[in-house]
């Protein structure tokens, strides 16, 4: 399968789109891009009154296209997730630059005054990564070639992006093909490509994770970004359709062991280890009978260096696989059992 045909593929390079902000809490997809995808990011443009600064190029819409730039992103989360009205000259500008404008906020971008127009004009898409494509299809349930790893949780927000694209640097390094797969809106910004599950029709998750992680060589390895958790009351499902059309070869279990119960929701305690092991393998198997428990994955950004290694060492023991934190200890170990 084409992954092209049924994929959100963006233009890169990008300039990153700050707008007026002040917070860097609110411009983690900009400062996720610096960080996990250089290469792509040609530089920033900023509004009046805005001082987040990821270190890159000034450039205005129309240098940045003079530049190279293909794509401006938008890499802030204002109020609501809602583009201001502001915004509009810039983007409208950017627009008729010959850039393609790309968001992950929940107003659609053809609604933004004048920028439908403008972006038809100069030839340029408008592509909110939240949108799936159409026409998406069903599940085959066909096996497919080459190796797939599923980043899976006991919770949402726990570092399961993180763990793949840490994991498939790691492998890269080593010189093994292996590629992130992008499942949410700033995994797809990352990566320049994917498929934001949770927008997809219920019918078509599975089909969209076939899609997201097509046929590939027998040594090719995807490492797929998790959404939700299986023990999530609101995010399961999405959850449990992605890891049926992923059909991993192998899980990386992602926990934070600071949490006793599923964020917002304290009347849901998190699962044990074991448990969160045994359901999700159980799952697993339905699409492919061979899956297997390959690293359990921490967040320990809560914990000091001693207890971190402590909560790592007690969940190596109680599943019998390598646990790492992906931004805090080496993954040799996690890639040899992966390959394993």
């Amino acid at each position: 399968m084409d992954q092209s045909l049924n994929t959100v593929v963006l233009q890169t390079p990008y300039v990153l789109f700050l707008g007026e902000e002040t917070n860097p809490l609110k411009a983690k997809t900009a400062l996720g891009l610096r960080d996990w995808a250089p290469a792509h990011c040609l530089g920033q443009t900023r509004m009046p009154g805005g001082s987040v600064d990821l270190g890159l190029p000034e450039l205005a819409p129309v240098a940045a296209a003079a530049a190279g730039a293909r794509s401006l992103l938008i890499g802030v989360t204002p109020v609501g997730g809602r583009i201001p009205a502001h915004w509009a000259p810039v983007l409208v500008a950017a627009a008729q630059a010959g850039l393609d404008i790309v968001s992950g906020l929940h107003t659609p971008l053809e609604s933004v005054p004048g920028l439908a127009r403008a972006a038809a004009a100069a030839g340029v898409r408008l592509v909110d990564v939240r949108r799936p494509p159409d026409n998406l299809p069903r599940a085959t349930g066909k096996r497919r070639s080459g190796k797939r790893a599923a980043m899976v949780g006991t919770d949402c927000a726990l570092g399961k992006k993180y763990t793949a694209l840490a994991l498939a640097k790691a492998m890269r390094e080593q010189g093994i093909d292996a590629d992130f797969r992008a499942t949410g809106q700033t995994g797809i910004m990352i990566a320049g490509a994917g498929i934001a599950v949770d927008a997809v029709i219920a019918d078509f998750i599975a089909g969209a994770a076939e899609c997201i992680s097509p046929a590939a060589a027998s040594d090719h390895w995807d490492l797929i970004e998790g959404q939700g958790s299986l023990f999530h009351p609101a995010y399961a499902g999405v959850t449990l359709g992605l890891l049926h059309g992923s059909q991993p070869d192998a899980l990386i279990l992602c926990h934070d062991p600071s949490r006793t119960h599923i964020v917002s929701w304290p009347d849901y305690p998190l699962p044990g280890l074991e448990d969160a092991r045994d359901l999700y393998l159980r799952m697993a198997r339905m699409t492919n009978p061979g899956a297997r428990l390959a690293g359990v994955s921490l967040n320990t950004s809560a914990l000091d260096d001693a207890a971190a290694q402590e909560a790592l060492a007690q969940a190596e023991r109680v599943l019998g696989v390598p646990a790492f934190d992906p931004m805090r200890t080496p993954l040799e170990r996690a890639v040899a059992a992966l390959l394993d």
